[in-house]
Order: structure tokens, then sequence, then C-alpha cells
């Protein structure tokens, strides 16, 4: 009994980066994607999320192992592995996608607020960025960390959510045992859409960059080679982030399938998804279903932020890290505030949210293909990785990640042409 409380409170303690990476993908804008998958295909999108799973844990765990064996992040490893000019490229693709994620998932939140408590939009969004900025910017990383990790706990209300509305549960099972595919442009970019917001770039920089940081926290005089122990927990922290993330999916996708979509609905946003929810379901999933929008906004906002400041930081040499103070690294925490600032002037201006929503998984969906295959380089890397270079299972996922998001990159292209012809 006292090995097993034992094993329970380690396994606790190992939580941490990768839980709040994992949870961060679940984004306001992740909530749209999947909102929209559910209730325009039904369940046909379910078997998405078990096999992301694994996939998601493959690359991530590589990702936080470079931070482990280096101290370092990402970036500052890929820089070595790729020609400049491609990494410089790739970062401006992933940054472009970054902002404008921040930009749609603050105009995600506000509107949600406004739902709950109308006050003017323009006050929830300075009231929303104005709180992330003091948070990521301000705080030191270990408190940032400590509020960081209970957020996670709010995407609980979508698990909820999806009891409340009964769904057909043998349905579900089968759709999400059998993969099924439809041959549409809409139905394929749809797909494009929710791998690029699941197994998206701006996680691969900050899983690396944040269990770096742990380590460095942990170590102050410098970074060790990594013990077995402190791999397994790393591994343990990932792959619950992993399956944490796509459980949520998972359940998103039912909500909205088995109100919305059942009924023949259309929506465009999370925030529609929640107004549709209302007469289908009852004010208690239409009040989870916008809050939960909100607390995943202030666990994600500040990660797509900071995994922007890393990679820039990285890739031209500033000093990095949110145990830094703002005047010991300008560079870093001045790329945090430029890509927040331009995501609030997005949501003030009211730029489209759907649109900015749709390029950034776009450009997700398109970065995450080089991306990954240049991970896959570094999982075999043993002057990086030392002897914790990626098993042969690790290796298969990996290169089933890189096939599945480069043959969903080209479907979504070809099934575009007779639209561009």
């Amino acid at each position: 009994m006292k090995s097993i409380v034992a094993h329970g409170v380690r396994y606790v303690r190992a939580l941490g980066p990768g839980v709040i990476t994992g949870a961060s993908d679940d984004d306001p804008s992740g909530i749209s994607t999947y909102s929209i998958a559910g209730a325009s295909a039904g369940y046909s999108m379910l078997w998405v999320a078990f096999l992301t799973t694994p996939m998601m844990a493959a690359v991530q765990g590589v990702c936080a192992r470079v931070g482990a064996t280096t101290g370092g992040g990402l970036m500052r490893a890929l820089a070595g592995s790729m020609p400049r000019p491609v990494a410089i490229a790739l970062a401006a693709l992933v940054l472009f996608a970054n902002t404008l994620n921040v930009g749609a998932d603050i105009d995600g939140m506000a509107a949600s607020a406004h739902m709950l408590l109308p006050a003017p939009l323009p006050f929830w969004i300075l009231l929303f960025a104005g709180t992330i900025i003091l948070a990521e910017v301000f705080f030191s990383y270990r408190r940032f960390a400590q509020i960081v990790k209970w957020l996670c706990t709010s995407l609980l209300a979508y698990v909820i959510t999806a009891f409340i509305v009964h769904p057909p549960w043998k349905l579900i099972l089968l759709s999400t045992l059998l993969p099924h595919f439809v041959w549409k442009a809409d139905w394929l970019t749809t797909l494009m859409g929710v791998l690029g917001t699941t197994i998206t770039p701006y996680l691969f920089f900050w899983q690396a960059s944040m269990t770096g940081e742990e380590r460095l926290d942990a170590a102050p005089a410098g970074v060790s080679a990594p013990t077995g122990g402190i791999i397994r927990d790393l591994h343990a922290d990932v792959n619950s982030g992993a399956v944490y993330s796509n459980l949520i999916m998972f359940f998103i996708i039912v909500t909205s399938a088995a109100t919305i979509g059942a009924h023949g609905g259309t929506i465009a946003t999370a925030q529609d998804a929640a107004l549709a929810l209302r007469p289908l379901a009852g004010d208690l999933a239409y009040a989870l279903f916008a809050a939960g929008i909100i607390g995943t906004g202030l666990l994600a906002v500040p990660v797509i932020a900071g995994s922007s400041g890393y990679m820039i930081a990285e890739l031209l040499g500033f000093r990095e890290g949110l145990h830094q103070k703002l005047r010991q690294a300008p560079g870093f925490y001045g790329v945090i505030l430029l890509g927040i600032v331009i995501g609030t002037a997005m949501a003030l201006l009211r730029v489209d949210p759907i649109k900015a929503l749709f390029w950034s998984a776009v450009c997700n969906g398109v970065a995450a293909v080089p991306l990954i295959y240049a991970i896959i380089r570094i999982a075999r890397d043993a002057r990086l990785l030392d002897k914790w270079v990626a098993s042969r299972l690790a290796m298969a996922w990996l290169w089933l990640t890189f096939a599945l998001m480069l043959v969903a990159a080209i479907a979504m292209f070809v099934s575009w042409l007779p639209a561009l012809r």
C-alpha cells in the first residue's frame, strides 16, 4: 500500500510542463476547430483523437528529452540540423501562426465572457490581455507554472458537458475504432485544421523550453545528464498531457456532434457552439462550455506567446527564460509582449477570428511537416541526446505522424484546386 501511495505521489509531482503543454493545446481556437468538426462532420473524426494521442506523445517526448539533456530549447537544436535560411523561414511561419492564434484566442475569451456577463467586448479584451501580460512577464516562473497548472482543470468542463447531452455511445465507439474518410474539400480542410490544431508547432517549442527551464531550476549550477528516473518522470508527464489533450478533443467533438450536428445546425466559432447548446442541452451545458473557453484561453495564450519568445530568442541568440527578469531578457519578453499586443489589436479591430483561426491552423499544419521531420532526425542523434535517443517504437510513431501530416496537407491543397481554377 505504501508503495502504491509513493508511486502516486511521485506521479503527481512529475506532472508539469507536459500536462500544461497538452492542456494548452485545447485553446479557444482549438475548441472552435473541434466544435466545427463535430457539428459539420458528426462523429466521423473521432478516430483522429485515438490516433493522435500516441503521435503527440512521441513528438512531445523527443522535445522533452531535448530540454532535459541540453537545458535549452528546440530551436537551438534545430538550428544545428538544418540550413539557417530554412530555420528562419520555419520560425517566421510559426510566428505568424502563433500571432493569429493569440488574436483568435483573446477574441474568443472576450466573446465567451460577454455571453456570461455582458460587459463591453473591449473591456474583456483589455482585461484578459492585461492579466496575461502581468502573469507571464512580471510573475516569477515558479508562481506562473503553479497558476497555469491549476487552469488545466478548466478543460474538465467539456467532459461534464458531453455526459449532460446524452450522446449515442455505441455509435461513438464504432466511429472511434473505425477510421472514416470523406473525400471532399470541406471535410479534408477540417481534418487538416484538427491535425494542425492538435499536433501544433508551438507545443514543440514550449515543451522543450519548459523542460529545460525545469531542469535549470532544479540544478542552477548547470544541467547534468538526466537519470533514468528523470526520463521516466518526463514521459509520465508528457504522456499524461497527450492523453488529457486528446480526451478533451474527443469530448468536444462528441458534444457538438450530439447536439448541433444531430439537429442539422451549423457553427463557425466555439461561442456559436455554446449558444447552440443552450436550447438543446440547457443552461448548465451552455455555461460550462463558455466558461471552459475562458479558462483554456488564460492557459493557452501565455504558452503560445511564450513559445514565440523562446523560438525567436534561441534563433537570434537572445537571453531567454521565464526565470529571467524583464530587464535581464528584454528581447525574449519583447517578442512575447509584441505577440500579445498584436493579438489584442486584432481583437479590438474585430479582425475576422474565423479567418485568423483558419489560416493559423493551415500554417500550423504546413509548418508541422518539416518540423516533425527535423525532430525525427534529432530523435536518433546521440551527440545531442546521448543515450536517451528515441526507441524504435517511438520512431515508428514519429514517422507515422510525419506521413499523416504530409498526406493531410497534400490532400487539402489538392482539394482546393477545383476552386482555384
